[in-house]
Protein backbone atom coordinates (compact mmCIF):
# COMPACT_ATOMS: atom_id res chain seq x y z
CA UNK A 1 0.00 0.00 0.00
CA UNK A 2 1.64 3.71 -1.10
CA UNK A 3 -0.27 6.71 0.45
CA UNK A 4 0.40 10.40 -1.43
CA UNK A 5 -1.23 13.83 -0.22
CA UNK A 6 -2.92 15.53 -2.40
CA UNK A 7 -2.10 19.07 -3.24
CA UNK A 8 -2.36 21.36 0.11
CA UNK A 9 1.13 20.98 2.19
CA UNK A 10 1.04 20.20 5.74
CA UNK A 11 -2.85 19.80 5.59
CA UNK A 12 -2.62 17.02 3.06
CA UNK A 13 0.11 15.93 4.73
CA UNK A 14 -1.50 15.30 7.88
CA UNK A 15 -4.53 13.84 6.54
CA UNK A 16 -2.31 11.18 4.68
CA UNK A 17 -0.72 10.24 7.98
CA UNK A 18 -4.23 9.78 10.07
CA UNK A 19 -4.94 7.43 7.08
CA UNK A 20 -2.01 5.59 7.00
CA UNK A 21 -2.39 5.28 10.93
CA UNK A 22 -6.06 4.09 9.92
CA UNK A 23 -4.77 1.26 8.09
CA UNK A 24 -2.34 -0.30 10.66
CA UNK A 25 -4.76 0.35 13.44
CA UNK A 26 -7.02 -2.23 10.95
CA UNK A 27 -4.26 -4.38 10.02
CA UNK A 28 -3.36 -4.90 13.96
CA UNK A 29 -7.32 -5.54 14.80
CA UNK A 30 -7.08 -8.26 12.08
CA UNK A 31 -3.65 -9.68 13.34
CA UNK A 32 -2.18 -8.72 10.10
CA UNK A 33 1.61 -8.22 9.70
CA UNK A 34 2.34 -4.65 8.59
CA UNK A 35 6.07 -3.17 7.71
CA UNK A 36 6.77 0.43 6.71
CA UNK A 37 9.06 -0.02 3.72
CA UNK A 38 9.64 3.74 2.82
CA UNK A 39 8.23 6.89 5.02
CA UNK A 40 9.64 10.41 3.93
CA UNK A 41 8.20 12.81 6.59
CA UNK A 42 6.67 16.39 6.05
CA UNK A 43 8.31 19.59 6.78
CA UNK A 44 5.86 20.65 9.31
CA UNK A 45 3.72 17.20 10.12
CA UNK A 46 2.50 14.58 8.39
CA UNK A 47 4.02 12.41 5.26
CA UNK A 48 5.12 13.30 2.16
CA UNK A 49 4.60 9.25 1.01
CA UNK A 50 4.58 6.35 2.73
CA UNK A 51 4.47 2.56 1.59
CA UNK A 52 3.75 -0.01 3.57
CA UNK A 53 3.38 -3.83 3.32
CA UNK A 54 0.43 -5.88 4.65
CA UNK A 55 0.74 -9.80 5.59
CA UNK A 56 -2.43 -11.88 6.56
CA UNK A 57 -5.25 -14.06 4.93
CA UNK A 58 -6.64 -12.28 1.91
CA UNK A 59 -4.86 -8.68 3.01
CA UNK A 60 -5.03 -7.66 -0.84
CA UNK A 61 -8.79 -8.68 -1.08
CA UNK A 62 -9.41 -7.01 1.13
CA UNK A 63 -7.47 -3.67 0.98
CA UNK A 64 -8.29 -3.27 -2.55
CA UNK A 65 -11.32 -1.91 -1.70
CA UNK A 66 -9.19 1.55 -0.67
CA UNK A 67 -7.79 2.22 -3.55
CA UNK A 68 -8.78 5.84 -4.39
CA UNK A 69 -8.78 8.70 -3.37
CA UNK A 70 -10.22 9.84 0.36
CA UNK A 71 -11.35 13.41 1.35
CA UNK A 72 -11.20 15.03 4.54
CA UNK A 73 -13.32 18.02 5.48
CA UNK A 74 -12.59 19.41 8.72
CA UNK A 75 -11.62 22.92 10.79
CA UNK A 76 -7.80 22.65 10.32
CA UNK A 77 -5.34 22.57 13.42
CA UNK A 78 -2.91 24.13 11.51
CA UNK A 79 -5.13 27.30 10.51
CA UNK A 80 -5.21 30.14 13.25
CA UNK A 81 -8.23 31.17 11.82
CA UNK A 82 -9.79 28.05 12.20
CA UNK A 83 -11.29 27.59 8.60
CA UNK A 84 -12.63 25.05 7.39
CA UNK A 85 -10.77 22.94 4.74
CA UNK A 86 -10.95 20.06 2.17
CA UNK A 87 -7.79 17.91 1.92
CA UNK A 88 -7.03 14.82 -0.63
CA UNK A 89 -4.93 12.09 -0.26
CA UNK A 90 -4.35 8.70 -2.75
CA UNK A 91 -4.46 5.19 -1.80
CA UNK A 92 -2.70 2.76 -3.70
CA UNK A 93 -2.84 -0.84 -3.11
CA UNK A 94 -1.55 -3.84 -5.38
CA UNK A 95 -0.69 -7.40 -4.90
CA UNK A 96 2.74 -8.91 -3.79
CA UNK A 97 4.25 -10.62 -7.00
CA UNK A 98 5.77 -14.35 -5.85
CA UNK A 99 8.66 -15.19 -7.36
CA UNK A 100 7.29 -17.50 -10.14
CA UNK A 101 4.87 -15.21 -11.24
CA UNK A 102 6.23 -14.10 -14.71
CA UNK A 103 6.55 -10.09 -14.55
CA UNK A 104 9.64 -9.16 -16.77
CA UNK A 105 12.04 -5.87 -16.19
CA UNK A 106 14.62 -5.02 -18.70
CA UNK A 107 17.75 -3.87 -16.59
CA UNK A 108 18.38 -1.15 -18.88
CA UNK A 109 14.60 0.67 -18.49
CA UNK A 110 15.43 1.19 -14.42
CA UNK A 111 17.54 4.35 -12.88
CA UNK A 112 18.78 3.85 -9.70
CA UNK A 113 19.91 6.10 -7.46
CA UNK A 114 21.30 5.95 -4.01
CA UNK A 115 20.94 7.94 -0.80
CA UNK A 116 21.09 8.56 2.93
CA UNK A 117 18.12 6.71 4.89
CA UNK A 118 15.97 9.86 6.82
CA UNK A 119 15.04 8.90 10.43
CA UNK A 120 15.91 7.76 13.78
CA UNK A 121 18.21 5.05 12.45
CA UNK A 122 20.49 2.98 14.16
CA UNK A 123 24.18 2.08 14.10
CA UNK A 124 23.91 1.74 10.01
CA UNK A 125 21.35 4.05 9.08
CA UNK A 126 22.16 7.77 8.05
CA UNK A 127 25.96 6.99 8.01
CA UNK A 128 26.00 5.31 4.27
CA UNK A 129 23.43 5.90 1.32
CA UNK A 130 21.54 2.68 1.78
CA UNK A 131 18.97 3.60 0.87
CA UNK A 132 18.19 3.09 -2.86
CA UNK A 133 15.17 4.77 -5.11
CA UNK A 134 14.55 3.06 -8.62
CA UNK A 135 12.75 4.88 -10.71
CA UNK A 136 11.09 2.47 -14.28
CA UNK A 137 10.98 4.85 -17.15
CA UNK A 138 8.64 3.47 -19.35
CA UNK A 139 5.86 3.42 -16.55
CA UNK A 140 7.28 6.32 -14.69
CA UNK A 141 6.64 4.04 -11.13
CA UNK A 142 8.94 5.24 -8.67
CA UNK A 143 9.82 2.99 -5.83
CA UNK A 144 11.86 3.34 -2.50
CA UNK A 145 12.99 1.24 0.12
CA UNK A 146 15.38 2.47 3.28
CA UNK A 147 14.35 0.65 6.01
CA UNK A 148 16.64 -2.75 5.42
CA UNK A 149 20.22 -2.49 6.87
CA UNK A 150 21.92 -2.76 3.35
CA UNK A 151 21.66 -1.09 0.25
CA UNK A 152 21.43 -4.76 -1.32
CA UNK A 153 18.41 -5.18 1.30
CA UNK A 154 17.05 -2.50 0.25
CA UNK A 155 17.39 -3.10 -3.54
CA UNK A 156 16.10 -6.36 -3.28
CA UNK A 157 12.81 -4.90 -1.64
CA UNK A 158 12.44 -1.76 -3.65
CA UNK A 159 12.68 -4.10 -7.13
CA UNK A 160 9.62 -6.39 -5.25
CA UNK A 161 7.73 -3.92 -5.05
CA UNK A 162 8.55 -2.70 -8.08
CA UNK A 163 7.30 -6.06 -9.90
CA UNK A 164 3.81 -5.66 -7.74
CA UNK A 165 3.24 -2.23 -9.19
CA UNK A 166 4.34 -3.40 -12.67
CA UNK A 167 1.32 -7.06 -12.22
CA UNK A 168 -0.90 -4.60 -10.60
CA UNK A 169 -0.68 -2.15 -13.69
CA UNK A 170 -0.98 -4.87 -16.41
CA UNK A 171 -3.96 -6.44 -14.59
CA UNK A 172 -5.58 -3.02 -14.35
CA UNK A 173 -4.74 -2.63 -18.26
CA UNK A 174 -6.66 -6.04 -18.73
CA UNK A 175 -9.79 -5.19 -16.76
CA UNK A 176 -10.28 -2.18 -18.68
CA UNK A 177 -10.16 -4.01 -21.80
CA UNK A 178 -13.04 -6.82 -20.75
CA UNK A 179 -15.99 -4.88 -20.23
CA UNK A 180 -18.02 -5.23 -16.74
CA UNK A 181 -15.08 -6.82 -15.28
CA UNK A 182 -14.19 -3.43 -13.23
CA UNK A 183 -16.85 -2.38 -10.90
CA UNK A 184 -15.76 0.92 -10.13
CA UNK A 185 -14.52 2.44 -13.15
CA UNK A 186 -13.16 6.02 -11.37
CA UNK A 187 -9.78 6.44 -11.91
CA UNK A 188 -7.61 7.35 -9.34
CA UNK A 189 -7.41 11.35 -9.80
CA UNK A 190 -8.26 14.14 -7.65
CA UNK A 191 -11.91 15.16 -7.40
CA UNK A 192 -12.39 11.34 -8.05
CA UNK A 193 -13.05 10.68 -4.48
CA UNK A 194 -14.03 6.85 -3.13
CA UNK A 195 -14.57 8.06 0.31
CA UNK A 196 -15.63 11.08 2.22
CA UNK A 197 -14.74 11.64 6.26
CA UNK A 198 -16.77 14.94 7.55
CA UNK A 199 -15.52 16.23 10.79
CA UNK A 200 -17.09 19.39 10.50
CA UNK A 201 -20.02 20.99 10.07
CA UNK A 202 -21.57 17.90 11.36
CA UNK A 203 -19.47 14.19 11.55
CA UNK A 204 -20.43 11.69 8.96
CA UNK A 205 -18.05 8.84 7.08
CA UNK A 206 -19.59 8.22 3.59
CA UNK A 207 -18.48 6.01 0.72
CA UNK A 208 -19.48 7.03 -2.55
CA UNK A 209 -19.05 3.55 -4.42
CA UNK A 210 -21.78 1.91 -2.33
CA UNK A 211 -23.60 5.36 -0.21
CA UNK A 212 -22.90 3.22 3.27
CA UNK A 213 -22.57 6.09 5.94
CA UNK A 214 -21.08 5.94 9.58
CA UNK A 215 -21.58 8.32 12.10
CA UNK A 216 -18.82 7.65 14.43
CA UNK A 217 -15.91 9.22 12.86
CA UNK A 218 -13.54 8.41 15.36
CA UNK A 219 -14.16 4.43 15.27
CA UNK A 220 -13.38 4.80 11.58
CA UNK A 221 -10.20 6.21 12.05
CA UNK A 222 -9.04 4.58 14.60
CA UNK A 223 -9.40 1.41 12.06
CA UNK A 224 -13.37 0.48 11.96
CA UNK A 225 -13.62 0.24 7.92
CA UNK A 226 -15.13 -3.00 7.57
CA UNK A 227 -18.33 -2.07 7.03
CA UNK A 228 -17.06 -0.27 4.02
CA UNK A 229 -14.86 -2.92 2.71
CA UNK A 230 -17.60 -5.47 2.84
CA UNK A 231 -20.10 -3.38 0.89
CA UNK A 232 -17.71 -2.85 -1.81
CA UNK A 233 -16.72 -6.48 -2.30
CA UNK A 234 -20.26 -7.18 -2.35
CA UNK A 235 -20.91 -4.90 -4.79
CA UNK A 236 -17.83 -5.67 -6.79
CA UNK A 237 -19.33 -9.46 -6.56
CA UNK A 238 -22.67 -8.19 -8.17
CA UNK A 239 -21.26 -7.05 -10.83
CA UNK A 240 -18.65 -9.56 -11.56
Amino acid sequence: MTIHPGAGGTESQDWAQILMRMYLRWAEKRGFTTQIIDLLPGEEAGIKSATITVSGPYAYGYLKAEAGVHRLVRISPFDANKRRHTSFSAVLVYPEIEEDMDVEINEDDLKIDTYRASGAGGQHVNKTSSAVRITHMPTGIIVACQNERSQHKNKAMAMKILKARIYDLQLKEQERKMEGIVGDKKGISWGNQIRSYILQPYRLVKDHRTDIEVGNVDAVLDGEIDVFIAAYLRERCKVA
